[in-house]
């Protein structure tokens, strides 16, 4: 009977085990939105916006920590503010809207966004991005930086792949080889993913996060070396066809 019970309890913890790593293993979604603008009048009415309606109403649903980016240089003919928000399950990105209808602290606070007239728009168009996470990193983290937020560099890269095939290669890539390197040379990663819907597919997406430049440029020339020794295998041959950097600042009311 002992041996029953002792078999039985290993099979429960197994399969509880299984269960808890199948919960995290699906991982966050995430969305990219992307605020176009032109003027400090509506950068000034997006940045209230964010932090007095947007981001206080995220906090009331659940979603602890959202991000606000913006350019170290900006485009002066075409302006962007970056959001970054993270979700548990796909749902609540789905009924995200529904929830903010019936939020009336968020309507209250963000009516003039919400109710600006056809000529006085807070931005000139909204560019969004979805994301799932890798399974190497399930969740987003919130990045443990010593500086102030205005001398961080938040870098942002894009890596396309010419199929859908190596782009998945990349990502099998990241989570077997890559994602350890940046772990270990303490890269201090937001968020690793998969864009599943946006204008430039396919292709992955993440952000790590530096005090300075110069912490970002040591970062790299530490990783080059160690890249090297996984970049060179040839199952990982072509797998991009084109990276791009955008290097941010966290806003000084972003969670991140």
């Amino acid at each position: 009977m002992k041996k029953i019970f002792l078999f039985s309890l290993i099979i429960a913890t197994v399969f509880a085990s299984s269960t808890a790593f199948a919960k995290v293993a699906k991982g966050y979604y995430y969305q990219i939105k992307i605020y176009h603008f032109r003027t400090k009048a509506q950068e000034a009415q997006l940045d209230s916006y964010l932090q007095n309606a947007y981001l206080p109403a995220m906090h009331r649903a659940g979603i602890k920590s959202v991000g606000v980016f913006k350019p170290i240089v900006q485009d002066t003919t075409d302006q962007l503010i970056y959001v970054f928000t993270p979700f548990l399950k796909f749902d609540q990105f789905l009924t995200l809207d529904e929830k903010l209808k019936n939020d009336s602290q968020y309507l209250t606070a963000s009516k003039d966004y919400n109710e600006a007239a056809y000529n006085a728009s807070p931005y000139s168009r909204i560019e969004s991005i979805l994301l799932k996470a890798f399974s190497g990193m399930p969740a987003p983290a919130v990045p443990k930086l010593s500086s102030a937020k205005n001398e961080r560099v938040y870098e942002l890269r894009s890596y396309e792949g010419a199929t859908e095939a190596l782009s998945l290669n990349k990502i099998n890539m990241f989570n077997v080889d890559e994602l350890s390197i940046f772990t270990n040379l303490n890269f201090n990663p937001v968020f690793y993913g998969q864009v599943i819907s946006g204008s430039k597919m396919p292709n992955l997406m993440y952000m790590t996060t530096f005090n300075n430049k110069a912490d970002r440029d040591k970062h790299w020339a530490d990783f080059t070396p160690e890249y090297r020794k996984i970049s060179g295998k040839p199952e990982y041959a072509r797998n991009t066809s084109k990276n791009t950097m955008y290097f941010l600042y966290p806003a000084d009311y972003s969670d991140y």
